[in-house]
């Protein structure tokens, strides 16, 4: 019982992994049928979760390589820039304590120069520059701080203006294979996530037909064990079913409809919710009748105790304040009660062999 107690919650557990990945996946589903034709092309080759995984190392690593010759390029631009010769203010941080300069600090909100680019550059600790873009904007910052700070007309501010403007020209040379670099990263990077949704798809549904197998694989050792059990059981004497037809006829409207639906169970054709019933208790098979006499006898245990509490805090007057409340209940509880009874009666009088 350990072993079935534990098998039954393994497998609850990837029924649900399963659903909820199909759960977040159809939410993705009408982006993913725009390119439907590509997609099912593709699901005939799609590479392993694993597979996938080298892929994308290897394809950034590639990137990483292809980025770093675009810094080297870069860097050919900023050497041509610093070693001009109005760069020297603009080579180290301002000197905003030498040079009185009280107010820096409120005008200029990012200070900047090239050796701190350099530095940042030539950082390995994976706080330096992610791509060419970044030290592009912080080369224009240290310009920009200059024009900002001195006057139109002060020589720093000459000298800042001259070397923007010889910089953005180098860098308009540049910019054709930074823009062709980033939209192949754009476009690896939507097809390494395609590819990655369409493994993660075929790993689901190899584990839903997995489990699907699994599945079949306990309903059919079930079925062995309620077979064995059945072949167990001994044969429901005539008096037994008897009694079982009346105790059936004990029970509440909705305590009655669960065992109709415990005959359900074992004979498919057979309509627990219909309006009239025929329920033949000689018909039913033995694993049925026990079933049913073991729910009767819980039920109505249940019920005594339940109407044995209701009498002793209950008391006259409150009774008779509800009697014709609870007279119009329970006939109209009673009336599917009745037709289920009636049901068996003919049933077992029509069962009944006549006397010699």
């Amino acid at each position: 019982m350990k072993f079935s107690f534990r098998l039954t919650r393994f497998l609850e557990q990837r029924v649900n992994e399963i659903e909820q990945f199909y759960s977040s996946a159809s939410k993705k589903q009408a982006n993913a049928s725009k390119s439907g034709s590509a997609v099912k092309d593709k699901e005939k080759h799609v590479p392993s979760m694993k597979k996938q995984q080298q892929e994308a190392a290897l394809r950034e690593a590639a990137a990483a390589k292809r980025m770093q010759e675009l810094m080297r390029q870069f860097g050919t631009i900023l050497r041509q820039i610093t070693q001009h010769k109005w760069a020297w203010p603009f080579l180290q941080p301002v000197d905003v304590e030498g040079l009185g300069l009280h107010d820096y600090y409120e005008v200029i909100d990012k200070p900047m120069d090239f050796s701190t680019i350099k530095n940042q550059m030539e950082a390995k600790d994976g706080t330096g520059y992610k791509n060419v873009r970044e030290i592009c904007a912080d080369v224009r910052l240290v310009f920009k701080n200059a024009m900002q700070y001195n006057e139109e007309r002060s020589d720093v501010h000459v000298m800042a203006k001259t070397l923007m403007a010889k910089f953005e020209e180098k860098w308009l040379q540049l910019l054709p294979k930074v823009t062709e670099e980033e939209k192949r990263l754009e476009e690896e990077e939507a097809e390494a996530q395609l590819n990655m949704q369409l493994a993660e798809e075929a790993a689901h549904a190899k584990m839903a037909r997995d489990l699907s197998n699994e599945l079949y694989e306990v309903d059919m050792h079930l079925e062995e064990l309620r077979d064995m059990v059945v072949q167990k059981c001994r044969k429901m004497s005539t008096e037994e079913k008897r009694k079982l037809g009346v105790a059936l006829s004990r029970l509440s409207p909705e305590d009655l409809s669960t065992a109709l639906e415990i005959v359900a169970q074992s004979n498919p054709g057979f309509q627990a919710t219909a309006e009239e019933v025929d329920l033949d208790i000689d018909a039913q098979t033995e694993s049925t009748l026990w079933r049913l006499k073991f729910f009767v006898k819980d039920t109505l245990e249940v019920q005594a105790k339940s109407s044995a509490s209701m009498g002793a805090t209950n008391n006259d007057n409150t009774n008779n304040h509800n009697s014709g409340n609870k007279n119009n209940i329970n006939n109209a509880n009673n009336k599917r009660k009745r037709e289920i009874c009636n049901a068996i009666a003919k049933t077992n009088k029509k069962n009944k062999k006549p006397a010699s």
